[in-house]
């Protein structure tokens, strides 16, 4: 046993296996492919899902006009809702979410009590129907045409794979229960109560307005109408989030371009609008509703995206149980021969339907490939550019604490992605213009590859050369379900941390992370409110601070955004003895500095491929990823960073 929980030859497989993934860059780009193929066909089920959940509701107008009449309707009203649903997302599920529940609940009840009337009216014995001996029992005398109807049944489980997609609303304890006691039973009363009446009604196998508004009692049919609306409005309101969220997510895991990123509500985090992606989804809506005009079509297509999704899902999960959870490579085996057995059924039925609509989930999921892997290649490459031109700390050690320049005040806050070494954005900088604040941060803002990171292991801070230089280096890590707002938040609690840094030597935390250069050490410092018991101290007023201060000498003050009315930030060094008198003199310094003003360095990068390169490269790189470059939100507004403090360096990579 390994630490007393994990069987020692358990372990060794899972680092069998990790090392083979490790080595071999094919199987990474196969796995990478693998994710991104499964993602795209969210993306792709939140084009389908709210098209053919509005279609399939209003189509119940049909069975109060003529066939030609109701062509001219049903395709009209779901565009309005669906307009109406897109335009509402900007305010946020929270304003209307206490509507949601009730309105899910309604439904639910609705359709389980006309099940039950129709399973006691038309065939009470349509209960033996649960047993998989009619299942197998169909599959046998059908043969093949059976298994060519799994594909249009996918309907009856689309849904459930966007149900994980963002727990950012609820647990997963909330919806096992609900589904388990709640969702599944009406689902099967539903569908039992449809299948009865089918089975007394097999003359209207031809008629046009089959379905299940034909089921309903004719009395109750307009206010199931308007109860199905709703919950189709509900229903692909969970998918939209949900692929809000797993946007969100690929962007921060470098494998989808930058977007604006709204968070709607203070309260739950994981409520977020993406107008780009908003919008996009809604044309994409309208053109499947105009163009599809068929529920058929539109469930072919939708349940090709749900089984692509659950495939990929079943084979990444076991590579989990292998990886991540070290558990027996047997239970892995089992794991995806059972479910994917089932599920590679269903997909090679609805691959059948290609030619009825099932085309439109692989053409969208291919573009929205294309793009994320684009994006990711060039990324990785203008990083790897990044690590090999960076400049040696021998060179910054050569010119000296001015570093051979006239260090004016302020503070210059440096973006970078490297963690460590000096950016070549630097020395593009002070090469050409031999000037430069007497403070220097890099920062590096690094979406780490879990959900979430504590506050006091936020940021790593370290020094770039002697203490003379008076330049640092910050790691600022979150998690990619964490809220990250640049704001004077965030800029208060980057201070501090470097002031907590100044104060205190790396070995008083006992968490050393590591040097990434010989003289450079990176030391964990949590935010702001993680360090309020040290000596730095931070005081709050709404009012004008006074001047004169008792005690402590001030170390800097920071006025918030007009939106904030009047609050100022103090922060403060106490008379302590554990501070001598340089790390004083410092903390003193980067007061000053900071009073004078803060400026963001970014780099505006043009990327082009080497000479030499082949022509693929080149149309990835020179058209491909520049157009998405062009067409994405820049650095300095994903970091929030006010334009009137931000200055630009322009510089080519050729990768």
């Amino acid at each position: 046993m390994d630490n007393g929980t994990v069987p020692v030859n358990r372990k060794n497989v899972g680092l069998g296996l990790k090392n083979l993934l490790e080595k071999h860059r094919v199987l990474q780009r196969v796995l990478l492919v693998l994710a991104l193929i499964g993602t795209c066909m969210v993306i792709g089920d939140g084009v389908l899902t709210p098209a053919i959940s509005v279609f399939s509701a209003v189509s119940g107008l049909e069975l109060s006009m003529s066939k030609e009449q109701h062509r001219y309707v049903e395709v009209p009203v779901a565009c309005v809702i669906l307009i109406f649903l897109f335009a509402l997302q900007h305010y946020g599920t929270h304003r209307v979410g206490s509507l949601f529940a009730p309105v899910v609940l309604t439904w639910l009840l609705c359709i389980s009590a006309i099940g039950v009337y129709n399973i006691f009216h038309w065939n009470p014995h349509v209960y033996e129907a649960l047993s998989p001996y009619y299942m197998f029992k169909f599959l046998k005398k059908t043969q093949k045409g059976g298994w060519m109807s799994l594909g249009g049944i996918l309907l009856c489980i689309t849904g459930s794979e966007a149900m994980y997609a963002d727990l950012g609303h609820f647990s997963q304890l909330s919806i096992k229960i609900a589904f388990t006691f709640l969702v599944y039973p009406s689902l099967i009363l539903a569908y039992m109560g449809q299948a009865a009446y089918l089975s007394r009604h097999h003359s209207l196998e031809s008629d046009y307005r089959i379905g299940f508004y034909v089921s309903v009692p004719v009395k109750l049919r307009w206010p199931v109408l308007a109860i199905a609306i709703l919950q189709a409005v509900v229903g692909s309101q969970a998918v939209i989030t949900g692929t809000f969220s797993i946007i969100k997510q690929c962007s921060a895991m470098g494998c989808f371009p930058k977007v604006k990123i709204i968070h709607t509500s203070s309260k739950m985090h994981g409520q977020i609008y993406i107008p780009e992606i908003n919008w996009s989804l809604m044309l994409l809506c309208l053109a499947i509703t105009v163009g599809f005009r068929d529920t058929k079509r539109m469930g072919n297509a939708a349940g090709l995206a749900v089984i692509t999704v659950m495939l990929v899902t079943t084979c990444l999960m076991s590579l989990a149980i292998v990886l991540c959870w070290h558990k027996n490579i047997l239970l892995a085996v089992c794991f995806i021969v059972f479910f994917g057995s089932i599920e590679a059924l269903y997909f090679s039925a609805s691959l059948i339907k290609f030619l009825e609509g099932a085309w439109v989930p692989i053409a969208l999921s291919l573009i929205f490939l294309i793009a994320m892997y684009v994006w990711h290649y060039g990324t990785l490459k203008k990083y790897e550019f990044d690590v090999h031109n960076k400049v040696p700390i021998n060179w910054l050690l050569s010119l000296g604490p001015s570093l051979g320049i006239v260090r004016v005040k302020g503070i210059g806050l440096i973006h970078t992605e490297l963690v460590s070494g000096i950016p070549a954005i630097f020395s593009h900088f002070v090469t050409n213009l031999p000037a430069f604040h007497q403070v220097v941060i890099f920062l590096c803002i690094k979406s780490v590859q879990v959900p979430h990171v504590r506050p006091e292991e936020r940021f790593l801070v370290g020094r770039v050369g002697p203490k003379e230089y008076r330049l640092y280096r910050c790691i600022a890590r979150y998690g990619y379900h964490d809220i990250h707002k640049d704001d004077i938040e965030f800029e208060r609690d980057l201070i501090c941390s470097i002031a907590e840094f100044i104060r205190s030597d790396a070995s008083e935390y006992g968490l050393g992370f590591g040097s990434f250069e010989e003289d450079t050490k990176m030391t964990v410092v949590g935010t702001s409110a993680s360090n309020l018991e040290g000596s730095i101290r931070m005081t709050e007023d709404d009012d004008q601070v006074d001047s004169q201060m008792e005690g402590p000498s001030e170390l800097m003050e920071v006025k918030s955004s007009p939106e904030k009315v009047r609050k100022r930030v103090r922060f403060v060094v106490p008379d302590s003895p554990q501070i001598d008198l340089d790390a004083r003199e410092e903390l003193l310094e980067l007061m000053e500095a900071k009073e004078a003003g803060m400026a963001f360095i970014l780099s505006h990068s043009y990327v082009r491929a080497k000479s030499g390169s082949s022509w693929l490269k080149k149309v990835v790189i020179n058209y491909g990823y520049d157009f998405l470059r062009r067409n994405s939100r820049g650095p300095s507004y994903a970091l929030s960073i006010p334009h009137a403090s931000t200055l630009e360096v322009g510089m080519i990579y050729h990768v």
